[in-house]
């Protein structure tokens, strides 16, 4: 006897999330490629790579003033 296939997940069994909607590529807006993943080419990668690299991008950082003394 051959094995039975697999049954279709009913009511009550895990339920695989829906994809999310794909996110814009955060240096020119348009739409992410698979293949460089958030960025839409291998250019904007760079481009992002490069802001960082130079320190066009910081974390905000507290003041030494608003701690306060122990």
């Amino acid at each position: 006897m051959p094995p039975e296939p697999p049954k279709p997940a009913g009511p009550g069994k895990a339920k695989v999330a829906p994809k999310a909607k794909a996110k814009p590529c955060p240096i020119c807006g348009k739409p992410a490629s698979e293949a460089s993943r958030p960025f839409c080419s291998e250019r904007c990668r760079d481009v992002d790579l490069n802001r960082w690299l130079s320190n066009s991008y910081a974390i905000p950082a507290r003041s030494d003033e608003d701690e306060d003394p122990d």
